[in-house]
């Protein structure tokens, strides 16, 4: 049983107060100093660079040499490792001029004269302004009757046609004693 307001005590026993937890490095165990003293260095290989394939001079190659379907191409590509000869090439392919700066140029700052004397509302009221004008106007333009077939044949009557005397044309052949 568990001693009072006590839990329960375990059944294993712990090693002795010498007893290091973890694993133990002969090598490089020299703490802080060491870490500090003694940088592991390592140095750079010099690594070739890999230029990416040319897709088009392959494929002008491939078309010369009469390949049609895409396992032909896929062949004319395995063989024919054409490489970029540029070296001047970014990851996605393009050339960088020689003075150019990366980035979006900074906002202008807002001037804080005008700030002051509350010149952008003074826009925003002129703008509202206009606004509110060609609205009217375009709600007088709605008012007003729109033209539609009935009111310009009032404005322009058709001709008056001349009255035939048109029969159906089984009368036409009737033979009639004159």
């Amino acid at each position: 049983q568990p001693e009072l307001g006590k839990p329960m005590r375990n059944c294993y026993s712990l090693p002795g107060p010498d007893f290091t937890y973890g694993m133990y490095m002969h090598k490089r165990d020299g703490g802080v100093p060491e870490a500090i003293g003694h940088w592991d260095s390592v140095k750079a290989k010099p690594r070739k660079r890999v230029m990416p394939r040319d897709f088009v001079t392959m494929g002008r190659g491939a078309v010369d040499e009469g390949c049609t379907t895409a396992r032909e191409f896929a062949l004319y590509y395995k063989f024919m490792d054409i490489r970029l000869k540029d070296k001047q090439l970014l990851r996605y392919g393009c050339k960088i001029p020689p003075g150019m700066t990366f980035g979006m140029p900074p906002r202008p700052s807002t001037p804080f004269f005008d700030l002051m004397q509350h010149r952008y509302k003074e826009l925003w009221m002129e703008h509202q302004r206009a606004r509110t004008v060609v609205q009217h106007v375009v709600k007088k333009k709605i008012g007003e009757v729109r033209e539609n077939r009935t009111t310009f044949l009032r404005t322009h009557p058709l001709p008056v046609k001349e009255e035939s005397f048109w029969h159906p044309q089984r009368f036409e052949k009737v033979w009639a004693p004159h």
